[in-house]
């Protein structure tokens, strides 16, 4: 029996949408396991958060110190560790994010663990469990085997359905020791004002690409109508007509929201490997052998400056505005 230890992320008093989707993950994990599901939770003012975790039905260990106000790995990972040693955790694991991403490996560093990332599932069970885990922009699934003792993995939450409520868990506090002089200090965090969604966490993506020509004005108007997030291809953002957040892809952001539509997008396999999640994908493209449409549920060939505009027009006039 091995128990699972899993790093929620929080920003600004508020649980991201992915942590849901690593307990869910570690749950996964646990029942093959037979350990139960701890979360860690770092951060200033915690009390609430810790509640609202624990309504999941897993023990949460809330690490509440004004040294971890901001997130800094090296406050963070010692932390960590050590709630992962206090529960015998055999697994540490969060989700796949620039958080996730940056705070796992140097978690699984003091601890010895081999780390695995972009986990998509899990296979076997007790100590022998292994990771799935994508390779070659998801045309190579890997059967990854850790034998470190303690095992380290972040997992991919689109991959995962959302943790459900569940008879309410323990709220224990964590002693936090002065970590003393870093060799990081947190300036300042600049962070973009949007009234739309977060890319990650939106229920519908409008993404454009190369065929937008640098023109994301018809895209933007649609996912406005739809409470959209919008997106953009590598090829939109490296030619500078889009910010880098808004990337999706292999080296971008991996998204699957309710609805997914990608106009003047090619398909490439990069861009396939961060939306292929999505539960229903719209491609509307000129090119009719264009790859997109071998993944797209519904598809249009046509001009998108033609196509989306009437799409608009539509759901205005069924909006009656």
């Amino acid at each position: 029996m091995q128990n699972v230890l899993i790093v929620a992320e929080q920003s600004g008093g508020h649980l991201r949408k992915a942590t849901l989707h690593a307990i869910a993950a570690g749950q996964v994990l646990a029942g093959r396991t037979g350990g139960k599901v701890h979360v860690a939770l770092l951060g200033k003012d915690l009390g609430g958060l810790s509640t609202e975790l624990a309504g999941y039905g897993v023990t949460v260990h809330a690490a509440d110190s004004a040294g971890l106000t901001h997130y800094l790995a090296e406050a963070f990972a010692p932390v960590v560790a050590g709630i992962a040693k206090e529960v015998g955790a055999g697994f540490v694991g969060a989700a796949a994010t620039a958080f996730g991403k940056d705070l796992v490996p140097r978690v699984a560093a003091r601890m010895g663990a081999a780390c695995a990332t972009e986990v998509l599932g899990f296979g076997g069970s007790g100590a022998a469990v292994t990771f799935q885990r994508p390779m070659w922009a998801g045309n190579v699934l890997a059967e990854v085997d850790l034998t470190t003792p303690v095992k380290a993995f972040t997992v991919r939450p689109t991959e995962f359905p959302a943790a459900a409520k569940g008879a309410a868990g323990e709220v224990k506090a964590v002693a936090v020791a002065d970590p003393g002089a870093l060799p990081t200090r947190f300036v300042e965090f600049k962070e973009v004002k949007s009234e739309r969604p977060e890319l990650t966490e939106a229920r519908v993506v409008v993404a454009g690409g190369r065929g937008t020509k640098g023109d994301f004005k018809p895209l933007e108007e649609l996912a406005d109508l739809l409470g959209a997030a919008v997106g953009a291809s590598r090829a939109a953002v490296d030619a500078g007509w889009v910010p880098n957040d808004w990337q999706v892809g292999q080296t971008g952001k991996v998204v699957a929201p309710e609805l997914y539509v990608a106009a003047g997008i090619s398909g490439a396999i990069q861009h396939l490997a961060g939306m292929k999640g999505s539960k229903v994908i719209v491609a509307i493209n000129k090119d009719s052998e264009a790859p997109v449409f071998q993944l797209a549920d519904y598809g249009l060939v046509a001009d998108l400056f033609k196509a989306v505009p009437e799409l608009v027009e539509k759901i205005k006039a069924g909006k009656g505005s």
